[in-house]
């Protein structure tokens, strides 16, 4: 079995870590950069940084703040949040990100998805998916942009298979009904996109303790688990974590330099 990444998401707002739950009632729990290098210290694999409002306020990419966290940790490093051309994800890949994560502009402009994966390779491109419960779609799962405030009418499996058809090279899976709710991740959808595309899929939202995980990758058929509140909360450490994972017969990487060597 292929060792499992563990991911931790920084959710950004105004240039500060924020936290919700279902993607409401944010709160500010410290400064991006500071938390990112503890992270980096305690050994997590990569890291996530969204910046949340920047499609709903029409703004480009944290330039500034990408780079002050590029300069502090050494693991693969993801962005999204209102990349919305070309110029965008070269400008966050100079800025020093590996990869970025295209989500609401993805939906508007699915070319972007193509155009990116043909320049930057589609290891760089990450197609980033809000979802909800919606049973009117033939999945039973819909797409949501905007931070979740916009029903784009999509259905969830569909567009997952459309985007890695473009050349997305793997897929964020973020469940907005179990965004932040510490009980568990969402364990049929997160099945049903693994089993239906052949990149590596990450399953987002409702972490709250290791059996979680354990859960995700086994019946999930995740390739990597995103994390927040679990470690935002200090309940646990990545450490921790990844100890607790492993006398559950996981396989997990001990550092991510131990698996490029």
């Amino acid at each position: 079995m292929l060792k499992k990444r563990i991911i931790v998401c920084l959710d950004v707002k105004d240039g500060r870590t924020t936290k919700g739950v279902k993607f409401l009632n944010n709160a500010d729990i410290g400064d991006p950069v500071e938390m990112a290098e503890e992270y980096y210290r305690q050994g997590v694999d990569e890291l996530v940084f969204y910046d949340i409002m920047a499609s709903a306020r029409g703004r480009g990419p944290i330039l500034d703040l990408i780079a002050r966290v590029a300069s502090k940790v050494f693991i693969p490093f993801c962005v999204g949040g209102g990349i919305s051309t070309i110029e965008d994800i070269r400008s966050t890949i100079l800025a020093g990100a590996e990869k970025v994560s295209l989500n609401s502009q993805a939906v508007k402009n699915p070319a972007l998805i193509q155009e990116g994966a043909s320049i930057f390779g589609s290891q760089c491109i990450v197609l980033g998916m809000d979802v909800a419960r919606d049973s009117s779609k033939p999945s039973g799962y819909g797409i949501f942009i905007n931070g979740g405030r916009v029903d784009t009418g999509l259905d969830a499996l569909e567009w997952a298979v459309k985007a890695v058809s473009l050349g997305a090279g793997e897929i964020v899976v973020n469940s907005i009904d179990a965004d932040g709710t510490k009980a568990g991740y969402e364990i049929p959808l997160t099945k049903m996109i693994s089993n239906a595309v052949c990149v590596p899929v990450i399953a987002s939202g409702g972490a709250g303790k290791v059996e979680h995980l354990e859960d995700v990758f086994h019946a999930g058929n995740a390739s990597a688990a995103l994390i927040a509140s679990m470690v935002h909360s200090k309940q646990y450490t990545i450490g921790g974590i990844k100890k607790q994972l492993e006398e559950r017969g996981i396989p997990v990487r001990h550092n991510f330099q131990e698996d490029i060597v």
